[in-house]
Order: structure tokens, then C-alpha cells, then sequence
């Protein structure tokens, strides 16, 4: 099971994201804060859980968290930033938005940029190991899955609904066969042919 908290005496937020490796779509970051004696059995790293129990665990981390915020960087920041600044502003964001203000914070990961001087601790996979980071993770992953599958109307070729814009064959395959769209990050490696992307044909509707 994981541990509910780091502090016993802080009021601690976890935080985590989702999609800093998608080559589509914006990274999405969330923050939460959960009151100290809460415990779930079924939380766990949110790439570990059904889409199902996601959804489950996101109505209930919703209802009872101290507070949570979700917060995202869209594709042509993280173009224009780069990817790793793209998802601090986005996890900074996302501690911004809190309705209470955290004393620590607990950030999934091996290193983060300081927020206001709020003193903080990485873990890594810190999402399988303590309930904050594992509530966010889960609020991330599933607020970016419903943006992605609501962008794969107007794209449906990419097949966003299932892969979330991941580079998986079939969605390397139909950039190659269909060009770029304005949602995919430039600056990542988007297919097999090795095009230069400035050659290569972008969607605009």
C-alpha cells in the first residue's frame, strides 16, 4: 500500500504529469493535496490502473481532496521551451491553482524546478509510492486522456482516442502517410522517413 504522506506536520501536495513523451497534444500536469488520514487500496500509479478505476479514482480524489488543480502546456509552447520546461510550467501551474496554499511539496520524478520557495522532495516513480503523487498522476493522465480523445474527432486518422498521441506505429505511420496536424509537437521526431518536418505536409483543417 502506499504511504499516505512524507510529513506528518506539513500540509503536502503530490504532483505529478502526463505526456512529456506523447508527440501530440499539450503535457498536463496536476497537483493535489490529500487530508492526512485518507486512504485508498486501489490507488496506484495511474499507468498501473484501468481506464475504468482511473475514472473511478478521479470522481473520488475530486470529491474529497483538501484541493486539486490540473493545468496544461499545449504543443507550440513546448516547441517554443522545450518539453522538460513545458512540464514544470505546467506542474507550477498546476500548484498555482491550489485553493490552499502547500507547505511541501512531493514531485514524481529525479529533479524539479523550485516554486516559490516551497521546499520540496523528487521521488522516483514516486507515483507507485505515495498516495499525493499517485492522486495526481491519476488526475493528469485522465484529463489529458479526454482532451486527446476529443481532438481525435477532428484527426481520427492518428488514432489519438486509443494511443493518446504516442509514438506508436500505426500513429508514426499515418503521420508519414498524412503529414502533421496543429496539435503535433515540431520539435519531436514524428516519423519513420526522417523527413525534414518543414518539408513535410501539415493539415490545417
Amino acid at each position: 500500500m502506499l504511504r499516505s504522506f512524507f510529513s506528518r506536520r506539513l500540509t503536502e501536495a503530490g504532483c505529478d504529469e502526463a505526456g512529456r513523451g506523447a508527440l501530440a497534444g499539450p503535457v498536463v500536469a496536476a497537483a493535489v493535496i490529500l487530508p492526512k488520514r485518507y486512504r485508498n487500496e486501489r490507488l496506484d500509479d495511474s499507468k498501473k490502473l484501468s481506464a475504468s478505476l482511473r475514472e473511478t479514482l478521479r470522481e473520488e480524489i475530486c470529491e474529497k481532496a483538501v484541493s486539486w488543480n490540473v493545468a496544461m502546456v499545449d504543443n507550440n509552447e513546448i516547441d517554443q521551451v522545450n518539453i522538460l520546461r513545458a512540464t514544470y510550467k505546467a506542474m507550477h501551474l498546476a500548484i498555482e491553482g491550489l485553493s490552499r496554499k502547500p507547505e511541501f511539496l512531493l514531485v514524481d520524478g529525479n529533479y524539479f524546478i523550485p516554486f516559490k520557495k516551497i521546499p520540496f522532495k523528487t521521488i522516483v516513480k514516486g507515483d507507485g509510492k505515495f498516495m499525493s503523487i499517485a492522486a495526481a498522476s491519476v488526475l493528469a493522465k485522465t484529463y489529458r486522456d479526454e482532451y486527446m480523445i476529443k481532438i481525435h474527432e477532428e484527426y481520427p486518422q492518428y488514432g489519438w482516442k486509443t494511443n493518446k498521441g504516442y509514438p506508436t506505429p500505426e500513429h508514426k505511420q499515418a503521420i508519414d502517410k498524412y503529414g502533421i496536424t496543429p496539435y503535433h509537437r515540431h520539435t519531436f521526431n514524428l516519423g519513420d522517413s526522417q523527413m525534414d518536418l518543414f518539408e513535410k505536409k501539415t493539415i490545417e483543417e
